[in-house]
């Protein structure tokens, strides 16, 4: 069996190591992705604030520990979902099961002003290059906000804004700044009550300006405007960039209302033998990589018993995301999302010992995927 998965993030990543683990020559499994490397969504912002250099946080794929998992490092141009066929700068590839994995793509230009007059960072090179932005900045009015929605990794705007508070605070900048939050949620962590509670308590302490339900729609130079028309001056603006699936996915016809949709039992899509796992799809869960994560787990268990024989569980839809709240505190949110119910969320801590548990969370990672010590 021929398993050819598009790109290598969190879920790629997961679904190639667990099938080259299990079924070994049973499985021929090739791995793609144009980047030459992963990194962290939690690596960006520690090397946008100083606190890990870029070569620390990036493993390279060449490092790939699964002996049996093909890595091919290129663009994808096309995609047959029905011949489960891809076209790629490296040449065509064909597959007898095709696993979509290329995530959301971000469109800072979809924004009137952004890429002008702010900066994106949740882009590996946009969060690289604001650590000499953020080494140099007198201090002034910082706004983080998001643009759009969906938007990947909910709890990332909050965790930006206070440890954004952090850094101006050590550097003794705090009298001539100002930190404010724009987000289109209600509260920052919709789906655990105790999470947003804690949250909201940390930004009155410090004095982050909270904006509830609200969306930045353009940026002049000197302030960002809201839908509503609002406008809230800025000196430092950290944005959020609109998402989108990749245009090779929707020109392949994969998407409906912008995403692809799949069973959300088992994340297959409406074709024959091709699954979608992760930010480009529009299962229920968040954008995030422990849930693209946890899908691919579950792609794997219908694959592997496909050939082993036995059941495979469907998705329950759970994940847990680490949280920082500043002063090297890290809060866990334990969260589910079932189909057809709502979801459910519970907060451990914030506290210094979960710091620990978030720098287990990668190690283990880059050791599954990368064979490599590693300490975030």
């Amino acid at each position: 069996m021929r398993v050819l998965i598009l790109g290598a993030g969190f879920g790629g990543l997961e679904l190639a190591t667990t099938l080259d683990a299990t079924l070994g020559a049973d499985v021929e499994v090739i791995l793609v992705d144009k980047s030459d490397g992963f990194v962290f969504g939690f690596s960006k912002l520690d090397v946008m604030l100083g606190r890990a250099t870029a070569d620390h946080v990036s493993h390279r794929y060449a490092d790939l520990a699964p002996p049996g998992v093909r890595f091919v490092q290129t663009t994808v141009r096309a995609i047959d979902p029905v011949n489960r066929r891809v076209e790629t700068d490296a040449g065509p590839l064909d597959s007898d099961v095709l696993v979509i994995a290329l995530g959301a793509d971000l469109h800072p230009e979809a924004t009137p002003g952004l890429v002008e007059h702010g900066h994106e960072f949740y882009t590996v090179g946009g969060a690289f290059a604001l650590h000499d932005v953020l080494a140099s900045f007198p201090g002034g009015n910082v706004v983080v906000a998001v643009t759009s929605t969906p938007f990947k990794c909910p709890p990332a705007p909050s965790e930006t804004a206070l440890l954004v508070h952090d850094l101006l605070r050590g550097r003794g900048l705090l009298d001539v700044s100002t930190v404010s939050l724009v987000m289109p949620l209600g509260v920052p962590i919709p789906p655990s009550p105790s999470a947003s509670a804690a949250l909201l308590a940390s930004f009155a302490e410090r004095g982050i300006s909270w904006h509830p339900g609200a969306l930045v729609r353009s940026l002049t130079s000197t302030s960002a405007v809201l839908a509503d028309g609002t406008e809230l001056p800025f000196d430092l603006f950290l944005g959020v960039p609109v998402h989108q699936a990749p245009a090779v996915v929707v020109d392949a016809g994969l998407t409906e209302d912008g995403w692809v949709p799949v069973d959300p039992h088992t994340l297959c899509t409406r074709f024959d033998d091709v699954y979608a796992v992760g930010d480009v799809t529009s299962v229920g869960t968040p954008k995030a990589g422990v849930f693209a994560e946890g899908q691919a787990s579950v792609v794997a268990a219908q694959l592997i018993a496909r050939v082993r024989g036995g059941a495979a569980a469907p998705y329950d839809g759970h994940g847990i995301c680490y949280l920082e709240f500043g002063d090297g505190a890290v809060g866990k949110v334990d969260v589910t999302f079932l189909s057809g119910q709502a979801p459910t969320g519970a907060l451990e801590g914030p506290s210094l010992a979960l710091a620990a548990d978030k720098a287990t969370f990668g190690a283990d990672r880059v050791r599954r995927w990368f064979g490599q010590d590693w300490a975030p």
